[in-house]
């Protein structure tokens, strides 16, 4: 049986890899590293399909190094404490420095994270972990502290066309077909900056079609993909396709849905402290201030599936999709942030007004610091007008209420305290 394109197209050495043009083109970071031959401890972090594993694995082809794998899914402490000792019993007979991969470094427990601490800082082992993590999240600190990260990004359309081109005209079975291609929006559209989704599309256009010419349009790919839709996913990455769409059906207010895809996700194994995290999120991202209490229950969840496990924690990941699936929705204070960091990125770094800077010491209390500020406790409501914007911005709004009953009252409070200000409020 034919392997598949994706890994038939593997490639074999840095000029054959596509993207990633930021940590191994000429002059980054991590090129650097691979050519002076003498590489440290790192953890790769992005999406799947934009060359985790392949990068690991042209590095120690690279650098001639013994290359051990373990899959984070598969493996246990036993498996991780047993490479070290073949890497130990390896470096009585070799200087160089074994690469251990780890794929999928973020389902790795504490326990398992822990016992690579001693081989990693004493160099038995040199340490090349794969995430679509944050791994501020999923890393202990310890191990985080001994590797460097480096994130990967989706592969932009240049590098995407690129990669079409090389799959038609290079790989050995897909070079003596003829390919029209008229149309590749659909297809970079499905691959999402994935590699091997593209690669795979292609495999099934290529195998869908008896003859030995085959036509690319948005048409014939859509087709394609609606007859079979995992099979442009044959390793089940449908990791980002699932998490899009259960956030998309809480957004939409759909309860229904959303659960649907949570089970999906749930069935699928997807790490339970991955859905809580995002449930924190949309809490503040989506119901916001229409619900402040949704952000309370979705934190609570948080807390409480780390200490349960599943399969418990479905029930508490359930009841807090159904709640904040079926709550008013505001997005007032991700919109004001955002219009805040452009507001700060138009206007840099204006002066604080003299009034609320702090006065710790007598030469910045002659210099009028703090001076004739208000301490809003001193009067009734605790509220007293005065300004606290920099004078280059004074009139600006930020913070737009929407069309709901808790920010309805919110916004009435502050008419009822800054009255001119808020009547005359765009």
């Amino acid at each position: 049986m034919s392997q598949p394109l994706a890994e038939r197209l593997r490639p074999k050495n840095l000029d054959e890899y596509i993207g990633q043009r930021h940590l191994i083109g000429e002059g980054a970071v991590l090129r650097k590293m691979i050519d002076s031959g003498n590489i440290s401890s790192f953890i790769l972090w992005g999406p799947p399909g934009v060359g985790k594993t392949t990068l690991a694995k042209i590095i120690s082809l690279q650098l001639d190094r013994p290359f051990y794998t373990l899959s984070a899914i598969q493996s246990g402490v036993k498996d991780v404490r047993e490479v070290i000792e073949s890497a130990k019993r390896n470096r009585m007979f070799d200087v160089k420095s074994p690469i251990l991969f780890i794929d999928e470094i973020h389902r790795f427990s504490k326990s398992q994270q822990d016992s690579l601490l001693g081989a990693v800082e004493s160099g038995i082992i040199t340490l090349i972990g794969a995430t679509t993590e944050n791994p501020s999240f999923e890393v202990i600190r310890p191990l985080l502290s001994r590797c460097q990260v480096y994130t990967l990004k989706p592969l932009e359309k240049d590098d995407m066309l690129n990669l079409l081109t090389r799959a038609i005209t290079k790989d050995i079975e897909l070079k003596n077909k003829k390919f029209d291609i008229k149309e590749t929006s659909a297809l970079l559209r499905f691959a999402g900056g994935d590699a091997r989704k593209l690669l795979n599309i292609i495999d099934l256009l290529s195998s869908s079609t008896d003859s030995g010419n085959i036509e690319i349009t948005d048409k014939i790919v859509v087709d394609r993909l609606q007859e079979n839709p995992m099979a442009y996913d044959k390793n089940g990455e449908m990791h980002y396709d699932l998490i899009s769409a259960f956030i998309k059906s809480m957004r939409g207010s759909d309860p229904d849905a959303a659960v649907y895809y949570l089970a999906r996700m749930i069935a699928g194994g997807e790490d339970p402290a991955f859905i809580a995290r995002r449930l924190i999120i949309f809490a503040s991202e989506d119901v916001g201030l229409a619900n402040p209490n949704a952000l309370l229950l979705a934190n609570n969840a948080f807390d409480s599936v780390m200490k349960i496990g599943w399969p418990e924690s479905r029930i508490i990941l359930s009841q807090v999709t159904i709640y904040l699936a079926s709550c008013v929705k505001s997005n007032s204070a991700y919109m004001a942030i955002n219009e805040a960091l452009s507001l700060v990125d138009q206007t840099g770094n204006l002066p604080v007004p003299l009034h609320l800077r702090n006065a710790p010491t007598k030469l910045m209390k002659e210099l009028d610091y703090g001076k004739d500020y208000k301490y809003a406790h001193n009067y009734e409501g605790n509220f007293v007008e005065q300004e606290f914007l920099p004078k280059e911005i004074k009139n600006v709004f930020l913070w737009k209420p929407q069309s709901n009953p808790s920010e309805y009252k919110l916004y009435e409070q502050l008419k009822g305290k800054w009255k001119d200000r808020y009547e005359n409020r765009q």
